[in-house]
């Protein structure tokens, strides 16, 4: 699903990256080379399981990366009802803010304690590998609030509409120190990003036939994904560009191409 390191080799296999560690170098060195810029409030998102849309339902993609990764790399329980089977978004958030975390406080020596904090069905208590995040919580409640160590960063995971976002780095962040909202469900002004002023240091957002994808500090990048599951890039912006007019752009492009016959369902792709 994601664009590999090499993002212009336009023959990159896009799901490769949930599976090889790319997802993961990718988003770290955009949220390293933004705190060095003197980055604080930050926004990193992209789809948690490779098929997002199908995560209820489930797809041999999300088995594959929740069962070979997700659960060995936090040792959580994972079988048939047990709640990473039940809440595989959930967790894979967690996954991926672990992931981050080395990033976020500022080098594999030292550095700042990470907490991480979600609005998501998770229980902590079955984590058993919490790697560099030094605690975990609620988003929102006195107990997570009351928790909060000086000198902390915050990994804030699917916190809710933007319009909170001033109030939980009010609530939880420390200042001069990195706050990084991961993954939010949903967007409240239906465009890319934030109107918050978060910083969108790793953003891959799915749309009809490819993806908007940009890493700090390069440009906003209009992504085609062809038939065989590589991907193209269509244009490059500097300065983040309306969603309508990249999806007008890499939807035309795609049927200008290839019609009907650029499906990723019926190509395999899940």
């Amino acid at each position: 699903l994601f664009p590999t390191i090499k993002i212009h080799n336009n023959n990159a296999e896009m799901y490769k990256g949930y599976f090889d560690d790319q997802i993961a170098k990718q988003a770290s060195t955009a949220v390293s080379k933004a705190i060095a810029a003197g980055k604080k409030n930050m926004e990193v998102q992209f789809p948690p399981v490779p098929n997002v849309e199908e995560a209820k339902f489930g797809t041999p993609l999300n088995a594959k990366f929740t069962k070979t990764l997700v659960a060995k790399d936090l040792k959580t329980p994972f079988a048939p009802g047990s709640n990473l089977s039940r809440n595989i978004i959930a967790y894979s958030n967690v996954y991926w803010a672990k992931k981050l975390a080395g990033a976020v406080k500022g080098g594999a020596l030292g550095g700042k304690p990470v907490a991480v904090l979600t609005a998501e069905q998770v229980n902590f208590e079955e984590i058993k590998n919490m790697g560099d995040l030094t605690r975990s919580g609620k988003v929102f409640q006195d107990k997570a609030r009351k928790e909060g160590r000086n000198n902390e960063c915050v990994i804030a995971i699917n916190p809710g509409g933007e319009e909170t976002w001033d109030r939980l780095v009010s609530a939880h962040g420390q200042p001069d120190c990195p706050f990084v909202v991961l993954n939010n469900a949903y967007s409240t002004s239906y465009d890319l990003g934030n109107r918050k002023g978060f910083e969108e240091v790793y953003y891959l957002k799915r749309i009809s036939k490819g993806f908007v994808f940009r890493s700090f500090p390069g440009n906003w990048e209009a992504l085609l994904e062809k038939p065989d599951g590589s991907v193209e890039v269509l244009k490059s912006y500097k300065t983040k560009p309306k969603l309508r007019e990249v999806s007008e752009l890499v939807r035309e492009e795609s049927f200008k191409r290839y019609a009907m016959g650029n499906d990723r369902y019926m190509s395999g792709r899940m």
